[in-house]
C-alpha cells in the first residue's frame, strides 16, 4: 500500500484538540511563493523539492522533502503562516514536526547518515519573517519515531487493504437491482464507458427512468475495474441527497455482505452541536481532545460502515458516543469512503473540501452531477459577490482602534465611488482606487485577526469576508462577469446608500477546472437542452459525450392542455379568476392530488386567496417563504396515496425538482408561467455579457432557456413510472411560441388548446 507522507503523519501524528478558530491562512499560491522564496535564499548545496521513498513492511511512504542539504546533513520542512507563530495549533505542530522527521529518516536512510539536522522553518511571507525551530537527531531516533508512526497506521492499511480487496470482488458480482427500464440500460451503459475512456458525458435523460442507480450502479462497476478509485455523487438540494442514500441503501439491501463504505457530507451548520461555541477545546467540548478520541471513533464509523449508509444522522450518533465534533468526523471519513454525497459546492465552490482533497492525495474521482441544469447558477452565486452600504454601516461603532485608519479610507472610497455615478443600475468595470482601499482594508483586518482573532465581533467578520471575496473576484475579473453599483436615491449619509458588485454571468473559467480535476464526469438531468447551452457556459471539454436518451414514456400518459392566459406582470390581476377556474374544473372532473406553480410568492398568494373564496371546501396547502426543512416535509407529506387537494409552490423552488411523487400520489400540475425572469437591468447587462462572447444568444441564454427549464423539471413530477397517468396544464399563451415550443420534450404533445 503506498501512502503520502503527509497522509501518514495526518493519520497518526496528531492528538490533542481541534482548533479551527478562525486565523487568516496564505493562500495556496502565497504557499508555494513562500516556498520558492525559501529556496532561493538557500546555499547551492542546498536542493529543493527532494523526492524520499521509504519502505514499511508492505508498506511504501513517499513524499517531497521542502528543502535538504547533505552537509551537514539537513532536512527542512517550510510551512508558511500569517501572524505568531504561537497560534498555530498544537495539533498541525505536532504534525508538521513529524513530516519533518520522517523525511530525515528516509534522507538517513537513502544516504546511510547517522544523524541529520531536522528545521521545522515557519515563514511568513507578509512579514519576510523566518522562524527556524531545529533539533539534532540521530538515525536511531528518527527510525524509531518513524516505525512508530508507521505501525500505529500499519493495522489500519492491514485494514483497508482487505477491505479493497473484498469490495472490488463485490463489486464484480453486484447485480442491478431490479429489471432495467427503457433507457436506463443505454444511460448506464454510456456512464460506464466515459468512466472507462476517462471523458465528460452530458447525459439528458426523462424524469423517472431511474437515473440515479442508472448512473451510480455503472460507476460503481468502473471502480470495479478499477477505472476510478472513489466516486462523489454531487446533488443540488437535500432532497437530491436522500435520494442517492436511498438508491445506494437498496444496492446494499439487493447484495447482503457488499462492503461499500458510503458517506453523506452535510453542511457545517447542520452538523454543528454547539453553534453558540467557537471551534476550539476552550469553547467547545466536542473539540476538545478531539485527535485522541478520534482513531476510536474513525474505527467504529468504518466498521459500521460495513453494513449502513453513514447518513448525517448514523456519524452525528457515532460522534456522540465518543463526543467528538460530528462535522469533523465526517470531514475524517471522507478519506476512507468508497461514495461521498454531497452537495456541489464541496466540489465546485473555490473552498471546495473534496476538491482540495483530490488535489492533494492524487484520487482518481468518478464525479456524478445530479440535476446538472442548476450547476449553471450555483456556480454563478460560488463566484459572485457583492458589498452593500448595510454593511458598512453595521461596522460603524464597532471598528477596534488599529482598523479604523483603513475604515476610514474605504468609506471615503466608497462614497466618492457612489456619488460617481446615477441613481439606479450602472455597469462599471473595477475601480482601481476603490479596489486598492478594499486591498487595504482586509490586509489590514487579515494581520489584525492574525494577531486577535478571538477579540473581534462579528461585525467585522461581516464585512471581512464579502470584502475579501470581492476583492478576489476583482484579480480575476474579466468578460466572464460584470461589475455594477446600484445607487439607491435619498439623502445622503455618513455612507452612500447602494451596493457593489461582481456578479458571475459565465462560470466556465471556474469550472473547467474543477470539472478537469476528475478522472471522469457525468452531468446529467431530464433537462439538459439546448446542449450547447451547458457546454458553453460550463466549459465542457470539446471531446465531451451527448446523450439524449428517449422517453420510455407514451405521449397518451401525460394530458398536456395549453391555456391561454396571460401572466405578464400587467396581465397578472386579470388572470387570477381564470386560472383558479382551470384549476378548480379540473379537480371536479377528476379528484386527487395537484401541484400548482406560479412566478412569485404574491402572484401565487393571490390565487390562494381567489380560489380559498370560490371553493372553500377544495383542500389546499401553500409553499411559504423560508420553510425549514421540517415544514418542507410536511409539504410532501400532504400528497398521500389516493388523497386530494391541491399544492401550491414557486416555480423553481423546493418542490419544482427532485421529489418524486409517483402513482396516485400526484395526478396533474398547473403551471402559470413561462418562467421568464424579470426584464431587469442586471438581467440586460448579464444578457449582453452572453451576446458579447456568443452573438445573438443573450435572451435564449439568459431567460427562455432557464424559464423553459424550470417549466420542464416541475412538470417532471407528474409522471414518474411507467404506468403514471396524469394532466398538465401550461398556462401561458407564450408557450405557443415556436421558440419555447422547441425546448419542450419530444415525447410532449402540446397541439390544442384549452381555455
Amino acid at each position: 500500500m503506498k501512502i503520502s507522507v503527509k497522509a501518514l503523519c495526518a493519520f497518526g501524528a496528531r492528538s490533542g484538540d481541534l482548533d479551527h478558530r478562525f486565523t487568516p491562512a496564505p493562500t495556496a499560491l502565497d504557499g508555494v511563493r513562500g516556498h520558492q522564496i525559501i529556496a532561493a535564499r538557500r546555499d547551492a548545496d542546498h536542493a529543493s523539492e527532494v523526492a524520499l521513498t521509504g519502505h514499511y513492511g508492505d508498506l511504501i511512504i513517499r513524499g517531497r522533502a521542502d528543502g535538504v542539504g547533505l552537509s551537514p546533513p539537513c532536512v527542512e520542512e517550510v510551512k508558511t503562516h500569517r501572524g505568531p507563530i504561537q497560534q498555530i495549533p498544537p495539533n498541525q505542530t505536532s504534525m508538521h514536526w513529524a513530516q519533518a522527521k520522517v523525511y530525515a529518516h528516509l534522507l538517513c536512510s537513502q544516504h546511510v547518515l547517522s544523524a541529520a539536522d531536522v528545521r521545522l522553518l515557519y515563514f511568513d511571507p507578509f512579514r519576510d519573517r523566518e522562524t527556524p525551530l531545529t533539533q539534532h537527531c540521530s538515525a536511531d531516533n528518527l527510525r524509531r519515531e518513524f516505525e512508530a508512526l508507521c505501525a500505529r497506521f500499519m493495522n489500519w492499511a492491514k485494514q483497508e487493504a482487505a477491505h479493497r480487496t473484498a469490495l472490488l470482488q463485490a463489486l464484480h458480482e453486484l447485480s442491478f437491482p431490479y429489471a432495467m427500464r427503457a433507457g436506463q440500460r443505454e444511460l448506464a451503459r454510456q456512464v460506464f464507458m466515459a468512466a472507462r475512456r476517462r471523458m465528460v458525458l452530458l447525459a439528458q435523460a426523462p424524469t423517472g427512468i431511474g437515473k440515479t442507480l442508472g448512473t451510480l450502479f455503472p460507476m460503481l462497476k468502473a471502480m470495479a475495474e478499477e477505472h476510478v478509485d472513489r466516486i462523489f455523487y454531487l446533488t443540488q438540494k437535500t432532497t437530491g441527497r436522500a435520494l442517492a442514500l436511498d438508491a445506494l441503501d437498496r444496492l446494499k439491501s439487493n447484495q447482503p455482505g457488499l462492503p461499500l463504505r458510503v458517506v453523506e457530507l452535510v453542511a457545517r451548520e447542520t452538523a454543528c452541536v454547539h453553534p453558540e461555541s467557537a471551534c476550539h477545546g476552550e469553547s467547545c467540548p466536542r473539540a476538545k481532545g478531539f485527535y485522541d478520541r478520534l482513531p476510536a471513533a474513525r474505527q467504529q464509523a468504518v466498521q459500521q460502515a460495513r453494513t449502513v449508509t453513514l447518513r448525517g444522522s448514523a456519524v452525528a450518533h457515532i460522534a456522540e458516543i465518543h463526543n467528538i465534533c460530528p462535522y469533523y468526523l465526517t470531514q475524517e471519513l471522507v478519506r476512507w469512503a468508497d461514495v461521498v454525497v454531497a452537495d456541489v459546492n464541496h466540489w465546485f465552490d473555490s473552498s471546495a473540501v473534496l476538491y482540495a482533497l483530490t488535489q492533494s492525495e492524487d484520487w482518481r474521482v468518478g464525479l456524478l452531477v445530479d440535476e446538472a441544469h442548476n450547476l449553471v447558477d450555483r456556480a454563478r452565486g460560488m463566484y459572485s459577490a457583492s458589498l452593500s452600504s448595510r454593511d458598512l454601516q453595521a461596522f460603524r461603532g464597532q471598528v477596534p482602534p488599529p482598523l479604523k485608519a483603513a475604515v476610514t479610507r474605504l468609506r471615503q472610497r466608497w462614497n466618492v465611488l457612489q456619488e460617481r455615478h446615477s441613481i439606479g443600475f450602472t455597469e462599471i468595470e473595477p475601480d482601481a482606487c476603490f479596489s486598492e482601499a478594499l486591498q487595504q482594508f482586509t490586509s489590514r483586518v487579515t494581520d489584525y485577526l492574525a494577531e486577535h482573532a478571538d477579540q473581534v465581533s462579528q461585525a467585522v467578520f461581516d464585512l471581512y469576508f464579502p470584502a475579501l471575496q470581492l476583492t478576489r473576484l476583482a484579480e480575476t475579473f474579466g468578460d466572464h462577469s460584470l461589475c455594477y453599483i446600484n445607487r439607491q436615491g435619498g439623502a445622503l449619509t455618513k455612507v452612500a446608500t447602494g451596493e457593489l458588485a461582481i456578479r458571475n454571468v459565465v462560470p466556465a473559467p471556474y469550472t473547467t477546472p474543477r470539472l478537469a480535476a476528475a478522472a471522469t464526469v457525468v452531468l446529467f438531468s431530464a433537462t439538459l437542452q439546448p446542449q450547447a447551452y451547458y457546454a458553453d457556459l460550463l466549459g465542457l471539454p470539446s471531446n465531451h459525450v451527448w446523450l439524449d436518451v428517449p422517453s420510455p414514456f407514451d405521449p397518451q400518459q401525460l394530458h398536456i392542455r395549453l391555456v391561454s392566459v396571460s401572466t405578464r406582470w400587467g396581465d397578472r390581476a386579470n388572470s387570477v379568476e381564470p386560472i383558479t377556474e382551470v384549476i378548480a374544473r379540473q379537480y371536479d372532473e377528476r379528484q386527487g392530488n395537484y401541484l400548482a406553480f406560479f412566478s412569485s410568492f404574491h402572484y401565487l398568494g393571490q390565487v390562494v386567496e381567489h380560489l380559498r373564496r370560490m371553493r372553500p371546501d377544495l383542500p389546499i396547502w401553500v409553499q411559504e417563504p423560508g420553510m425549514t426543512e421540517a415544514a418542507r416535509r410536511a409539504f410532501i407529506d400532504r400528497f398521500e396515496p389516493q388523497g386530494r387537494g391541491v399544492g401550491f409552490g414557486v416555480l423553481g423552488g423546493a418542490f419544482a425538482e427532485a421529489m418524486d411523487l409517483p402513482g396516485s400520489r400526484l395526478i396533474g400540475a398547473f403551471i402559470a408561467t413561462l418562467g421568464l425572469p424579470p426584464a431587469e437591468p442586471l438581467q440586460q447587462a448579464m444578457q449582453g455579457r452572453i451576446d458579447a462572447r456568443w452573438p445573438g444568444r443573450g435572451y435564449d441564454y439568459m431567460s427562455l432557456v432557464p424559464g423553459v427549464r424550470k417549466v420542464v423539471q416541475a412538470a417532471g413530477r407528474v409522471i414518474r413510472g411507467e404506468f403514471d397517468e396524469g394532466v398538465l396544464y401550461l398556462i401561458d399563451d407564450r408557450f405557443k411560441s415556436v421558440a419555447a415550443r422547441g425546448l419542450l420534450p419530444a415525447w410532449w404533445r402540446t397541439s390544442g388548446s384549452n381555455r
